[in-house]
């Protein structure tokens, strides 16, 4: 193998891309594959680590592994203005066109990404490049409203607010001298000054209008005409897209989810690890050399069926099992009146309506909504939760009980408001009583018939809305009880309705949708999905290691709540570029007195690059507050180098509230 540290790559309007390029060593005489993975996340540093092992796996098995910023990020040129716009598809495509026509590429490309790779891997892969032959999307969205981190249900997720400052934090950086030259600092400058307040962008878009319609393939799902691998786990945010791109695409596809957050699959936690680089490998040499290696008959999901566990435990034990299709005739769909699930219900008799207007501390203890760090982010006991909940619960089990799929519910039920919102979960109950959150689902109920057009409320009519989950295998153990509950308000996972509702509910014409899975203990995909091997790694020193923490606080003589959550990770040095890296993270989440006016999110962010004779770091903070009629976002930038501030810009922003 031999690497190839910066190559740049000319677009048609003059910017250059940086690519670092993994190649076989006979490759110039015996042209391969190349593969692509196409993101912001500086592949000179803060990615080198994972970039090399990846990649450099693909060239020790006959591939070139291709890693390129995006224009305006890392090493290359231009400004990075937001996600997925067409100049970075555009951008895409040339890149593509490009590798195939190198001497030692043989004219055939492949992509692969998580997350925002994952994204446009599916989203160049619409706009049909004849280079592009097979795509790998992991941790990825068909559908940028409906299902990614900035709203669920139509309602305003706090991850817009974390990821929006992720991205206020990275594009601060400046590329690296050593790579482009003296012209780093005139770059750095440019991005400083260019690339913008995005989560004031994402927060005009509160409905599903035709900025997220871009880059939503579902939108055409025809579009795509080459196979597609998708991949996600249970753990992270996008597990749902698997699903639908398995029932709609109409190419050669496969999925595999397993127990894991947002990571790729050799990375493995929570949960196994698997052997995914193998596994990428036979998807490349069927679609790119054409070895009939068998993946043609392989079943088209594998997952993972997540048992009983303690909420507590940072285990997630379970079991592999294949589906030959999707959607599974082994699932069939059981309904279940969420009235014959109370236990001081009488089955002959209607049970009376139900009220509900919870506390906001409900939320405190439900993780985040993408899992970037299992050690800290997951939920904990969901009865932290209940008691401001609406709580609907199954006699013990007699028999074990196991579902695989999308449940939802069919409520029926009133509001006191015209805008509010109902958060549902489905938690396993064990013998001890510790309650382990299942599946989770959102509904803006201005949303309830169109994301598109939603429409107030009517205080005190009766509505008929259906609330669907995020998709889910889990087996709940015979002995063990399944557990509904609602509330009005779910924070900070999602940032609440512009006042407190009350919902009346009622249960004897409310329904859970179960997709039940009949259990067989046969399945093939323990064999086929084997551990990870050993991979090539660069040499690094620890500095400082990693800082996970998540803190609630109550203060009972002040009534303020707070989350406090630190993810900072490790501090090390790469050994190769002789560069020390620090990416620190820190959010806040508060409220008091059960006020609305009083919720605050604050993020902080810490970028810093040190070798001798070049020392930067960045700070970025951002503030998120409302009222009833208005987002107000505050937010700060400050570059230095060393420790003279050159840089230093405010944003303070106010953006109408939608009905959110």
């Amino acid at each position: 193998m031999q690497v190839i540290e910066n190559v740049w790559i000319p677009m048609g309007d003059g910017v250059r891309l940086a690519a670092k390029i993994w190649l076989p060593d006979d490759s110039n005489k015996n042209p391969v594959p190349g593969i692509l993975e196409y993101i912001p996340y500086r592949k000179r540093d803060l990615k080198a680590y994972n970039d090399h092992q990846m990649h450099g796996y693909f060239a020790k098995n006959g591939y070139a592994g291709i890693r390129v910023d995006l224009r305006g990020s890392g090493d290359s040129e231009g400004i990075l203005r937001d996600e997925y716009l067409q100049q970075e598809l555009n951008d895409g495509v040339e890149v593509i066109n490009w590798i195939a026509k190198q001497r030692w590429c043989n004219g055939k490309v492949g992509m692969i990404g998580i997350s925002w790779g994952g994204f446009n891997g599916l989203q160049i892969a619409s706009m049909q490049p004849p280079e592009l032959k097979a795509v790998i999307t992991v941790a990825s969205s068909d559908d940028r409203y409906a299902d990614d981190v900035h709203y669920m249900g139509g309602c305003l997720l706090s991850d817009n607010l974390s990821w929006a400052s992720v991205m206020f934090a990275n594009n601060s950086c400046p590329p690296d001298p050593d790579i482009v030259g003296d012209k780093w600092r005139k770059m750095w400058k440019e991005r400083l000054e260019g690339s913008g307040l995005w989560l004031k962008k994402w927060l005009e878009h509160q409905r599903r209008d035709d900025y997220w319609k871009h880059g939503s393939v579902c939108e055409d799902y025809k579009s795509i005409r080459c196979p597609v691998m998708a991949v996600s786990g249970w753990a992270d945010g996008y597990s749902n897209t698997v699903f639908r791109l398995l029932e709609n695409l109409q190419v050669p596809r496969k999925g595999i989810v397993g127990a894991y957050g947002h990571k790729y699959p050799h990375m493995g936690g929570p949960g196994p690890a698997i052997d995914f680089l193998k596994q990428s490998v036979r998807w490349w040499d069927q679609w790119l050399k054409g070895i009939d290696n068998g993946t043609k008959e392989e079943p088209m999901l594998r997952l993972w069926v997540l048992d009983s566990v303690s909420p507590l435990s940072s285990d997630r034990p379970g079991r592999w099992i294949d589906e030959a299709r999707w959607p599974s005739p082994q699932i069939a769909r059981e309904e279940y009146a969420l009235d014959s699930l109370l236990a001081d219900s009488e089955n002959d008799n209607e049970s009376p309506p139900r009220y509900i207007k919870s506390p906001l501390n409900v939320g405190l203890f439900g993780g985040k909504w993408c899992s970037y760090s299992e050690s800290t982010d997951l939920p904990s006991d969901q009865r932290e939760e209940d008691g401001g909940a609406l709580v609907f619960e199954s006699p013990e089990l007699e028999q074990d009980y196991e579902i695989m799929g999308k449940p939802c519910l069919k409520l029926r039920l009133k509001s006191d408001k015209r805008i509010a919102q109902v958060a549902a979960r489905i938690s396993d109950v064990g013998p001890d009583g510790r309650s382990t959150r299942v599946t989770f689902g959102l509904l803006n109920l201005t949303h309830r018939d169109s994301n598109e057009e939603p429409q107030e409320l009517e205080p005190g009519k009766v509505y008929s809305v259906t609330l669907p989950m995020n998709y889910i295998a889990q087996r709940f153990p015979a002995g063990n009880r399944i557990r509904v509950s609602l509330s009005t308000s779910y924070w900070p996972l999602a940032w609440p309705a512009p006042e407190s509702a009350t919902l009346t509910v009622y249960p004897s014409e409310c329904t859970l949708v179960l997709p039940r899975r009949k259990i067989k203990y046969r399945d093939e995909s323990e064999k086929a999905l084997e551990k990870p091997g050993r991979l090539d790694m660069l040499e690094t020193t620890m500095l400082v290691p990693a800082k996970r923490e998540w803190l609630v606080e109550r203060n009972l003589a002040s009534n303020e709540v707070i989350q406090k959550i630190t993810n900072n990770d490790p501090q090390y040095r790469l050994e190769h570029i002789n560069v020390e890296l620090r990416k620190d993270a820190k959010e806040r989440y508060s409220y008091s007195n059960n006020k609305y006016e009083t919720l605050r999110g604050e993020v902080k962010g810490i970028r810093e690059f040190r070798r001798e004779g070049w020392n930067i770091h960045t700070k970025t903070h951002t503030i998120l507050t409302s009222t009833r009629t208005h987002f107000i976002i505050r937010a700060t930038l400050d570059a230095y180098e060393g420790d003279v501030r050159v840089f230093s810009r405010s944003f303070d922003e106010r953006v109408p509230r939608d009905m959110i």
